[in-house]
């Protein structure tokens, strides 16, 4: 054990002349050894807050005898007799001349920092650089994205240059950006043979190359008065064409020569129908528009699979006309690039009126409404008023819908080639839905369904009613179209017939077989 004495100090004070003795023991606090040094001061321990050791407003200050500071504390360095501290109380007002002084030090070392470093200088000049760098970035930046541009620019016509060469028919690489090799396509002059020829639904749309196409899309907007009327440019009008080309996709059958073959038989029935004289030129507008936009970046699979496959497009789009909605999306984004827009020259109020147009005939083309539309029109059609907005709206809406399914209306050559092109593409959907487990209609399953079975019923139930329909408002398309329907409905009735034949020899070599073997 230690002494007694090592537990506790003595620390002299100067009081006035005389030596005070203190003893405190070492596990005095810092407030308690202030006491016992006001104590023998003689100042009233009320006068003295109670701070810690640390405080820097204290009212007492201890010096030594060369009148360093001294810490009051339990561990402060032992003197004598002969090297007494020397206590100092503070008064109120000194602390506060104290803190004054204090504060006008470290401004004044502020003002010589600042001025020995140029502070402010220095930020002003930092913030400067800072604004240009951004600006150098901003500006980069945008040269990067023009660089990109052209690189794909490039890209995009060497790639048109190579399909031309290769007599291949579309890119699957398809871009929203508008061409800016305008024109890329060659005017075709069109023969009066040519150009007659386009007036009709025999019209054959599959000996036209895609730039031939191209040009007769084009012509038929200058025939109908479009160009001229609303003030396009034709240049415009050429990108414009460029780029719904290029969103088309390589598939089977909704591809690009589809959209050509819809609007091929819509500009037929505005001619057929002399619609120009019953509608206005903005109605004309939107129904060719509509035409041409009907299936933009149709992927090869109905809205049937994109709901039970719950693919982005049906998640986007609530299951409600998933792909119908799209076109128009895409449609929309298109004319958004103001080398595309060929409603430009239009104020606000008329491209509203034009845009909703539009999205309403093209969500027309979902069949999944077909019903609906149809009995809407029939209610219509015997006191149709071609005055009331409703009645053209609900016609202009079946017109897009003959016109999207109107293949059987052409020949027989032209017909028969589409049928093809449809059922590979519905093989090609029901084998997937088949590998994903989906619901697989019997319509397109190719164990199930031929060419006849797929048209008899499509024919007799969807395309002749709806145009009988129509004919009681244009009674000229009964020759031109009505009985060309019929014909092939009879058409695939004899195939159909000769089918049940063969399968029904088929069926007794077979059974006959079986027979044989058993004896």
């Amino acid at each position: 054990m230690g002494s007694a004495s090592s537990t506790y100090r003595v620390i002299y004070l100067d009081v006035d002349g005389r030596i005070q003795k203190v003893v405190f023991s070492r596990f005095c606090s810092p407030y308690d050894i202030k006491e016992l040094f006001c104590t023998a001061l003689g100042i009233p321990r009320e006068s003295v807050p109670a701070l810690s050791v640390l405080d820097r407003n204290t009212t007492l200050s201890l010096l030594d005898s060369t009148g360093a500071m001294v810490s009051i504390d339990p561990t402060m360095p032992h003197n004598t007799e002969r090297s007494p501290y020397r206590v100092v109380p503070l008064t109120g007002g000194q602390l506060a001349d104290k803190e004054e002084l204090f504060q006008n030090v470290l401004t004044q070392v502020a003002e010589q920092f600042s001025r020995a470093f140029k502070i402010n200088e220095l930020k002003t000049e930092v913030t400067n650089r800072l604004a240009m760098l951004e600006k150098r970035v901003e500006l980069e930046g945008m040269k990067v994205v023009e660089i990109e541009k052209c690189r794909s620019d490039i890209k995009k016509l060497r790639e048109e240059m190579a399909s031309r060469n290769n007599s291949n028919f579309l890119d699957d690489n398809k871009k929203l950006t508008p061409r800016r090799d305008v024109p890329s396509y060659p005017k075709y002059h069109l023969s009066q043979e040519t150009v007659e020829a386009l007036r009709q639904p025999t019209f054959d749309v599959w000996q036209w190359e895609p730039n031939e196409m191209l040009s007769c899309l084009e012509h038929m907007y200058h025939d109908l008065n479009l160009v001229k009327d609303f003030n396009m440019n034709p240049i415009t009008l050429k990108r414009w064409l460029l780029c719904i080309h290029d969103n088309y996709r390589v598939n089977p059958f909704h591809n690009f020569r589809h959209c050509f073959c819809v609007t091929q038989m819509m500009y037929s029935m505005i001619c057929l129908c002399s619609l120009q004289e019953i509608f206005t030129q903005v109605d004309i507008l939107i129904l060719m528009t509509a035409a041409v936009c009907h299936d933009l970046q149709h992927p090869g699979y109905n809205n049937t699979y994109q709901i039970n496959a719950r693919t982005e497009l049906a998640v986007r789009y609530n299951d409600i006309s998933p792909l119908e909605n799209h076109h128009c999306a895409v449609a929309f984004q298109i004319f958004s690039q103001p080398d595309c827009n060929i409603f430009s020259t239009f104020d606000a109020e008329a491209f509203k009126q034009i845009r909703q147009g539009i999205i309403t005939l093209i969500l027309a083309t979902d069949m999944a409404r077909h019903g609906e539309i149809l009995d809407s029109f029939k209610h219509k059609v015997d006191s149709f008023d071609f005055t009331d907005e409703e009645h053209v709206t609900c016609l202009k809406m079946v017109l897009i819908k003959c016109c999207d399914i109107s293949n059987e209306v052409r020949p027989m050559e032209v017909a028969e080639p589409w049928v093809d092109c449809l059922l590979e593409e519905y093989f090609m959907q029901s084998d997937r839905e088949k590998a994903e487990s989906l619901p697989v209609a019997p319509f397109m399953d190719r164990e199930k369904v031929t060419r006849p079975t797929a048209q008899i019923g499509f024919i007799k139930f969807v395309l002749i009613p709806m145009f009988e329909t129509v004919m009681k408002l244009f009674p000229q398309i009964e020759d031109v179209m009505i009985q060309p329907l019929k014909e092939s409905r009879d058409r695939y009735e004899e195939l159909k017939q000769i089918d049940d034949a063969m399968n029904e020899v088929q069926k007794k070599k077979s059974e006959n077989l079986t027979m044989g073997k058993k004896k």
